[in-house]
């Protein structure tokens, strides 16, 4: 495990540089310094509260960070000023979709994917062929093809963040967000989805709860919390990155998350579990 920048050479889609975030006048974000690997998969993890999310607004360029720079990688891959982008040219290289999103009821489902469409055509060019061939992959991608004519709220909640998704899965950019993409979905669309990411997405960020995924589904991630003398309700930083079985070594584990764990082989597959426990010194 490294300290906390990943490494990637010239190849970065995007990088964090001292970065600083207040919410309401109270620090939330501090000091952090990330680097996205172009072609690989982030996963971002911590415990309630430490400031994912908001580290994944401030690379989605909807939240203005206080201190430091942000910067995101051109079409030529070089990097520039996040906030120097104008946001059609952003919508066209880095598609982010939130925790939580209101679906419009009044919408059918292939009309909400295919707002994902409005930064890479013309008003007068929209609703083409090429277009809804575009929408319909992006739905098959997540298992609801045959729901493109039905309004969204005949889609239950599980349905609704597949159909979220693949509105960002249409938006086709290099780079793609996601905040807790495995959120309302039962286990087999989790492990689906996240294969289905894996397959699109040239880069994909992604905030994570569940440490076992992480483990198992991620080249590189990120701890946000805290770190020295920082307690929980002051701001928290990226306290590592690297390789996923380094940075959920059982010592990280038990500091950043207030567990223990042990990573153990799976019989039949050529990946690891994380194993979760109570810490044998916690009462």
């Amino acid at each position: 495990m490294t300290g906390p920048t990943a490494p990637g050479g010239d190849r970065l889609a995007a990088r964090l540089r001292g970065v600083g975030v207040s919410l309401g006048g109270r620090p939330v974000l501090a000091d952090v310094d990330l680097d996205v690997p172009r072609g690989q998969r982030l996963g971002i993890v911590g415990v309630n509260g430490a400031g994912k999310s908001t580290l994944l607004r401030v690379l989605a360029g909807v939240l203005h960070h206080g201190s430091g720079t942000a910067e995101l990688a051109g079409p030529d891959g070089r990097l520039e000023d996040l906030h120097d982008v104008r946001p059609r040219e952003r919508a066209r290289r880095v598609a982010y979709v939130p925790q939580e999103e209101v679906v419009a009821a009044e919408l059918l489902v292939g009309e909400m994917v295919a707002l994902g469409r409005v930064p890479r055509t013309r008003p007068w060019a929209r609703g083409g062929r090429d277009e809804r061939e575009v929408v319909l992959a992006a739905l098959d991608a997540v298992g609801l093809a045959d729901r493109v004519d039905s309004p969204c709220d005949q889609l239950s909640g599980g349905e609704r963040r597949r159909a979220v998704l693949a509105r960002g899965l249409a938006q086709q950019c290099p780079v793609v967000l996601l905040d807790e993409p495995t959120n309302h979905l039962d286990v087999a669309w989790q492990l689906r989805l996240l294969d289905v990411l894996a397959g699109q997405a040239e880069t994909l960020v992604a905030t994570i709860h569940d440490l076992d995924l992480a483990l198992r589904y991620f080249d590189v991630l990120a701890v946000v919390g805290w770190s020295g003398d920082g307690a929980p309700g002051g701001p928290a930083t990226v306290v590592a990155v690297g390789p996923p079985a380094d940075v959920l070594a059982a010592g990280h584990v038990a500091r950043h998350f207030g567990v223990g764990s042990v990573q153990v082989p799976h019989p039949h597959l050529d990946q690891p579990h994380l194993l979760i426990h109570p810490r044998r010194d916690h009462p």
